[in-house]
């Protein structure tokens, strides 16, 4: 049926995707990978990722769709990451491109769905499937790989030679047979490593495997609790996702389209939030703000731990006030621990102040823990800036 395989390729083109390719429902060519990956204890916190139903349904795709004959994969491209530099007084933080806009799970989920719609209308029958964006258990970019939409690159992202990686992958299995198309086998990555050698936290392997539980958008996301102490000064300015691996890409630099699919409704003016305001911001307000957003999904607690660490990184003495009055009066004690952390990695009398009144207070062990600690490197800092002003 090669008509009606190029006229559904051509629908999801009108329909927002960039790319369209076609796949047969082989198991997936990675899943001895994934497995070592889980193994090797990478996914993080992320347990879903390693449940028994989940490798199983991973494993074949027809353990999700047993009539599955097709799997027509696509690509939703999104705003290149652009950012500018924070104006002095003003610390800024950093948002994931791919957030800057409505959630992309309903916007793709209704082209999906009007996709289904056509290709029913075109068959004359309804059609078994089963359709998915970055939720369902498959291994997307394997599939995308063997359906002909790029490669998969050394930051493990998947690269189209024409548009760079700005995309969300999104499959449709269909119990139809479709014409596969050919699959994408070679690697343009060559010898380049400016992701590997880019990523501040060394997430990304020379094996071409992504240590998620060091990655800065596995921080600021999917890690629930206190992010690990040694991580937190490579997050940056980032509270929401990471861009850099993508933002070096030779192949994002020279092909990324700038502007993604419209119906996204991006606004980059969004990535690019006022920390010392995102600090003071209660349950309601977060929740009105980012209503229909991505960032919503890692809630007031994950979002604010995030916003006090970067306020910590700036090194502004601007957020001292703000960051002390979290410490004392904020609810969520994951925020106060990461307040306390940040005043010590700003130091200066007024954070000394702000830590030393709130050890007087704080009843939370873990947030003790933390104003303890910070209490302790300005101590030390203190130390060795005198023993420096000793010396002759």
């Amino acid at each position: 049926m090669p008509a009606l395989s190029e006229r559904i390729k051509s629908e999801a083109k009108r329909l927002g995707f960039s790319l369209a390719g076609i796949t047969t429902p082989d198991p997936p060519e990675h899943f001895g990978f994934y497995l070592d990956w889980l193994a090797r204890g990478f996914h993080g916190e992320m347990g879903y990722l390693a449940s028994e139903a989940a490798r199983t349904r991973r494993s074949d795709p027809r353990r999700i769709l047993p009539d599955c004959e097709s799997i027509l994969v696509l690509a939703f491209p999104y705003d290149a990451a652009i950012f500018e530099n924070s104006p002095p007084g003003t610390p800024r933080g950093k948002i994931a491109s791919y957030a800057w806009g409505l959630d992309y799970h309903e916007i793709i989920r209704s082209r999906l769905e009007a996709l289904v719609g056509f290709i029913e209308t075109e068959i004359g029958a309804p059609v078994p499937n089963r359709y998915y964006t970055d939720t369902g258990p498959v291994l997307e970019r394997d599939f995308a790989q063997r359906a002909g939409l790029g490669w998969i690159g050394k930051n493990t992202c998947l690269i189209n030679p024409g548009q760079g990686s700005y995309f969300f992958l999104a499959e449709i299995l269909l119990g139809c047979k479709l014409v596969p198309d050919p699959a994408f086998r070679t690697d343009h990555c060559g010898t380049c490593t400016r992701c590997i050698d880019a990523c501040p936290t060394d997430c990304i392997l020379p094996d071409r495997t992504l240590d998620a539980a060091r990655c800065i958008s596995y921080l600021t996301i999917e890690l629930k609790g206190p992010v690990p102490e040694p991580l937190r000064a490579q997050i940056g300015e980032w509270v929401f996702g990471c861009d850099i691996c993508q933002q070096v890409c030779p192949w994002n630099i020279r092909f990324a389209p700038e502007r993604g699919e419209p119906g996204l409704e991006s606004d980059p003016s969004f990535g690019q939030p006022a920390l010392i305001d995102a600090l003071a911001l209660d349950a309601g307000a977060f929740n009105r703000k980012f209503k229909g957003r991505p960032v919503k999904r890692a809630k007031r607690r994950g979002y604010l731990r995030s916003v006090a660490i970067a306020l910590g990184n700036t090194r502004s003495p601007d957020a001292v006030p703000a960051l002390g009055k979290a410490l004392l009066e904020d609810p969520e004690p994951l925020v106060r621990g990461h307040a306390a952390w940040a005043l010590g990695r700003i130091g200066g009398p007024p954070a000394a102040a702000a830590l030393k009144t709130a050890a007087r207070n704080e009843m939370d062990p873990a947030v003790m823990a933390e104003i303890n600690a910070a209490q302790s490197r300005l101590e030390g800092s203190g130390a060795q800036d005198q023993r420096s002003s000793d010396q002759p």
